[in-house]
């Protein structure tokens, strides 16, 4: 990896009344992908927001 080359590990899913997933974005850090999971949440919609970390075999899902 160079210094041009960002990691971001962090993804925020979201899944709408009829079970489809959606990644909203990828983010450096776990804190910062909860932050807009958290805020996303709080709109009062019905979708389900979470945070994943991907791993070497794709998405593993990420536990408090």
């Amino acid at each position: 990896m160079n210094d041009s080359t960002v990691t971001l590990p962090w993804l925020v899913i979201r899944e709408d009344d009829n079970g489809n997933r959606y990644r909203v974005g990828r983010y450096a850090t776990r804190a910062e992908a909860q932050k807009i999971a958290d805020s996303l949440d709080g709109r009062g919609h019905k979708q389900l927001y979470w945070v994943e970390r991907l791993g070497q075999n794709g998405p593993a899902v990420a536990h408090d």
